[in-house]
């Protein structure tokens, strides 16, 4: 594979309905390196992309691929210059009653026609060899329906290499990863780069193109702002290009007086994933739980809010211990949970915008069993403006918003319910930077409020930003205590991992 491929997009101007997405964009990808893309929702990466893989042509500018004019108006010019996609959506490019040999081949298979005239042993023999070259190590004649999502994205990975890939763009591959499943994806993305394949590396997570990129280029409002080599740059310079603030302007944190105590937590437990759990959070504080995936935190929010049965322990709010047989029960005691997998659990993602902010106050805008549509539409106003929606109205169904105003959707509902204690689960979770400030602030309006805050994340540098207190979770354990200023992201990584309880 030539080491020298390289590819340039100079000047890509695009727009939709007279409104402009893209103007006077400049890209390059060198062969073998990874290139961070990065940019809030609506700086223009998607759509750049989206013209380099042949979804969308461009109005004006130029594409060259190894220095010639390449012309790409389809998805079937893109892969012929060896350039191809890997997205979250990993489903969509396979095909999951087809084995994992037929999926590598696919290209070839399909060209051939006719089954009869292909060599299986020898088919296999090549998927096998290709996997191996990724440090894959997968049953080639599984059927692709039955493996996990990060081995379906090794298949379609193995797929490029054997359809003589130039250029992959990721779109937020390890978004749906677990640390060690996106650790291995990184092992894959460095043997491509040192294949000589450039690899586009687009994603929310800074840590990780810190770890992994050799450049980072930045977008915001459709305009290029910045390409760098990572060691000539930082998290801070990265986030300021991305926003036009710095990272302490990000985590906007207010300083609040805290109160008395709110939620009294003790001794917790559920089975090995929540053990002997116990803490307090007083009003106006902002209590961050962080640890690893699988330490327990998803649990611990469920057990919180009722929505699993504990097995020991109990649950105070405001002096009053809480009945947590059922969501509803612990609603009404005060608890209001914002869950991790919010088209799931967070919101009706088929209900509009209006419908998902009223769901928690029903009984409070009827009459006689009667809902009130003004006061409906008069609480999704409010909110909409509140929170910063961004819907084109509150009928819009909540399915088309983008992730950060799903969530904002999410947080919203509960505000006009009489709630005291808010538990957050992974709340930025696909979410991205501009709505991840909003999300903050957000936050911290509660906290100003004297609400109790919980917020479980792994993502440690969030809890260091807006945290009056940090505990660390493993296996199931509260494990370490750090007040605000005195947590560095290595400790907490450090106790996330096993490491020794201790109290401050």
């Amino acid at each position: 594979m030539g080491k020298t491929s390289q590819l340039r997009m100079n000047k890509i101007n695009k727009s939709f309905a007279g409104v402009s997405a893209l103007q006077e964009v400049d890209f390059e990808v060198r062969a073998g390196e990874i290139h961070a893309l990065l940019g809030a929702n609506g700086a223009g990466k998607s759509t750049l992309m989206k013209i380099l893989s042949g979804a969308y042509e461009l109005d004006s500018g130029t594409i060259e691929i190894d220095g010639q004019a390449a012309v790409i108006r389809t998805p079937g010019d893109a892969k012929a210059n060896g350039i191809h996609c890997v997205y979250q959506e990993v489903d969509t490019a396979l095909v999951p009653h087809l084995s994992v040999t037929e999926n590598i081949m696919l290209d070839r298979i399909s060209s051939r026609g006719s089954s009869s005239w292909l060599r299986w042993s020898s088919l296999h023999k090549e998927a096998e060899t290709v996997l191996a070259r990724l440090g894959a190590h997968i049953p080639v004649r599984k059927r692709v329906g039955e493996l996990t999502l990060a081995e379906k994205q090794l298949v379609l990975i193995a797929r490029l290499l054997t359809e003589q890939a130039k250029v992959v763009i990721f779109d937020e591959p390890t978004a749906p990863l677990s640390l060690e499943e996106a650790e291995r994806l990184f092992l894959v993305m460095h043997q491509l780069k040192k294949d000589g394949i450039g690899c586009i590396f687009i994603t929310h997570r800074l840590p990780e193109v810190f770890q992994n990129c050799d450049r980072i280029t930045v977008m915001r409002d459709g305009r290029h702002v910045l390409t760098a080599q990572k060691k000539d740059t930082s998290i801070d310079d990265i986030v300021k290009a991305m926003l036009g603030r710095t990272f302490a302007e990000e985590f906007p944190k207010v300083d609040v007086k805290i109160g008395g105590s709110v939620l009294e937590v003790n001794g917790l437990t559920r089975s090995h994933a929540v053990r002997d759990v116990s803490f307090e959070v007083k009003a106006g504080e902002i209590v961050a739980i962080v640890g690893l995936v699988g330490a327990g935190k998803t649990e611990l929010s469920r057990l919180l809010f009722g929505a699993d049965a504990k097995e020991s322990g109990s649950v105070k709010v405001k002096g009053r211990e809480i009945d947590l047989s059922q969501p509803s029960e612990a609603i009404r005691g005060g608890i209001a949970l914002v869950p991790e997998e919010r088209r799931k659990q967070g919101i009706l993602v088929s209900e509009s915008v209006k419908r998902n902010l009223s769901l928690p106050i029903l009984n409070l805008i009827s009459k006689l069993g009667f809902l009130s549509h003004a006061a409906e539409s008069k609480n999704a106003e409010t909110l909409i403006s509140r929170l910063g929606i961004k819907a084109s109205s509150a009928a819009q169904s909540t399915m088309y918003l983008s992730g950060g105003n799903q969530q904002k959707v999410s947080i919203g509902k509960w505000l006009a319910a009489d709630v005291n204690v808010f538990l957050f689960d992974e709340p930025t979770k696909g979410v991205d930077i501009g709505a991840k400030s909003d999300i903050f602030r957000i936050i911290g309006d509660l906290a100003g409020q004297g609400k109790a805050i919980v917020y479980l994340t792994c993502e440690f540098t969030e809890a260091i930003g807006i945290a009056d207190r940090i505990m660390v979770m493993c296996d199931g354990r509260l494990v370490a205590a750090f007040p605000r200023g005195e947590a560095t992201q290595e400790q907490l990584l450090l106790f996330a991992s096993g490491g020794e309880e201790v109290s401050r």
